[in-house]
C-alpha cells in the first residue's frame, strides 16, 4: 500500500483570495448605509432608526441561521454551499439595487443578504483546513479578518463619496453589481479541497456536527475561548459603535471623530496580519491570545481618560492592533482544541458567541446614561478584557499546529 502524499498546492491562495473577496464585499453591503444614515432615511421615508434595521438585519439572521449553516458547510462542503450562497447574495445585493424607493423591498433583500452571513463566517476555519498545512492556517483566517475590516472601511468611507455624484438608487445597484460580480467570481474560482490534502490533520475524518458540538462543548478550554470571544467583540463593537459619543466629549468633532474609528481599523489590519502569522511560525496559540489581550488593556483605560485627537488616535490604532488580532488566532485555536468536532461548528460557536455580544454593546450606552462621557464604559470594557486575559491564561495549548513541542 503507497504512502499518502502530502502537499501544499498554489491554488489555496486563489481559493483564500476569492473567498477574501466574498467576504469583504459581505461587509461593505452590511454596513453600507451606515455613514449616510440620514440619506437614506429621507430617500426612503423612514426614521433612521429604520435605517439602522438594514445593518441589524445581520445580526438579527446570524443568531437562528448560524447553528444550520455549519450543518449545511460540514455535511455538503464548503465549496458548493458557498458557491450557492455567493450567487445568492449578488442576487439580492441587485435586487436591493433595484428597489427604488421602496423600503420593504430594500429591507427584505438586506435580509436575504443577511441570511448568506453565517456561511460565510462559518468557513473561515473550514477552508483553511482543506487547503492549508497547520503551520499556515491561523495566517489564512487572519488575511480573511483582514478582508472583512477592509470591506467594514470600504462601506463606511465610500458611500459619502459615491454619494455626491449619483443618488440613492444608483448607488445601491452599483454596490448590487458588484456582490453579483463577486458571486460569479467566487463560483468559477473556488474548489471544495486540492487533489492530495496539505497534511495529514486535513485528511482525517470530523465527527458529525451535532456530536462535535456537544464533544466540542465539553472542552474547558473551548468554553474559555467562545467566552474571550463574546468578551472581545462584545468590547471591539461596542468602541467602533459609539466611538463618535466617545470622542465629542473629549474635545474631537463629529467630521474628525470618524478618523478614529478609521485608525482602530487600520492597526486592526495590520494586527491581523502581523500576529497570526507569528503564531504560525512558532506554533503557538495560547502566548498570543494572552499577548492580545493584555496589551488591549492599557489603550482602554487610555481611551477613557485621553483628551484631544492627538492621544486618542495613537490610543486606538494600538487598540485596534492588539484587539483584533486575537479573532484570527482564537478562532483557530478554537477549532484545534476542539478536534475532531468539525471546523463549520466549532467556527460557527465562535463567530455566534460574537454575533451576541451586542448586549454589551447595549450594556456599554445604559451604563453611560444620558448625557454621559462613556469613561465608565470604557473603564467597564477594560475591566471585561481583564476577565478575559484571566480565562486566557487557563486556556491549554492547542496540538498539530505543525510545530515542535517547546518552539
Amino acid at each position: 500500500m503507497s504512502a499518502i502524499e502530502y502537499r501544499s498546492y498554489p491554488y489555496r491562495w486563489v481559493v483564500l483570495a476569492v473567498t477574501m473577496f466574498g467576504n469583504l464585499v459581505l461587509q461593505i453591503l452590511w454596513i453600507s448605509y451606515a455613514a449616510i444614515a440620514t440619506q437614506a432615511a429621507s430617500w426612503y421615508g423612514v426614521s433612521e432608526m429604520g435605517v439602522g434595521l438594514f445593518a441589524m438585519s445581520f445580526m438579527i439572521a446570524f443568531i437562528p441561521l448560524s447553528i444550520p449553516a455549519s450543518w449545511l458547510i460540514d455535511r455538503f462542503g464548503f465549496a458548493r454551499v458557498l458557491r450557492i450562497g455567493a450567487i445568492l447574495l449578488g442576487v439580492f445585493g441587485m435586487l436591493r439595487g433595484l428597489a427604488g424607493h421602496s423600503y420593504i423591498l430594500a429591507i427584505l433583500a438586506s435580509f436575504g443578504m443577511a441570511a448568506m452571513q453565517p456561511l460565510f463566517m462559518n468557513s473561515w476555519t473550514k477552508m483553511p483546513a482543506e487547503w492549508f498545512p497547520a503551520s499556515e492556517r491561523a495566517t489564512a483566517v487572519g488575511l480573511t479578518t483582514l478582508a472583512n475590516i477592509l470591506g467594514a472601511a470600504i462601506g463606511l468611507v465610500v458611500p459619502p463619496l459615491l454619494l455626491s455624484g449619483m443618488d440613492m438608487a444608483e448607488l445601491q445597484l452599483f454596490w448590487g453589481a458588484l456582490a453579483l460580480g463577486a458571486g460569479i467570481v467566487f463560483a468559477i474560482f473556488v474548489r471544495e479541497r486540492p487533489p492530495t490534502p496539505p497534511d495529514a490533520e486535513a485528511g482525517r475524518e470530523r465527527a458529525l456536527v451535532l456530536d462535535g458540538i456537544k464533544s466540542a462543548l465539553k472542552i474547558p478550554s473551548f468554553r474559555a475561548v467562545i467566552a474571550i470571544s463574546f468578551l472581545g467583540m462584545g468590547v471591539f463593537n461596542g468602541l467602533t459603535t459609539w466611538i463618535d459619543a466617545i470622542a465629542k466629549p473629549r474635545g474631537v468633532d463629529a467630521e474628525t471623530a470618524g478618523l478614529l474609528g478609521a485608525l482602530m481599523l487600520v492597526g486592526g489590519i495590520l494586527g491581523a496580519i502581523v500576529l497570526p502569522a507569528i503564531s504560525d511560525r512558532q506554533g503557538r496559540r495560547k502566548r498570543w491570545i494572552i499577548f492580545g489581550l493584555l496589551g488591549s488593556l492599557p489603550f482602554l483605560v487610555g481611551m477613557a481618560f485621553a483628551q484631544g485627537f492627538a492621544p486618542l488616535a495613537i490610543v486606538a490604532a494600538i487598540l485596534g492592533f492588539f484587539m483584533v488580532a486575537v479573532s484570527p488566532i482564537a478562532m483557530q485555536y478554537a477549532a484545534e482544541i476542539a478536534r475532531p468536532s468539525p471546523e463549520g461548528a466549532t467556527n460557527g460557536l465562535f463567530t455566534l458567541a460574537g454575533q451576541s455580544s451586542v448586549l454589551v454593546v447595549y450594556l456599554m450606552e445604559l451604563i453611560n446614561g444620558p448625557g454621559g462621557n462613556f469613561t465608565l464604559s470604557l473603564l467597564g470594557c477594560a475591566a471585561l478584557m481583564a476577565v478575559a486575559s484571566l480565562l486566557a491564561f487557563g486556556l491549554k495549548e492547542a496540538a498539530s499546529t505543525g510545530k515542535p513541542a517547546g518552539v
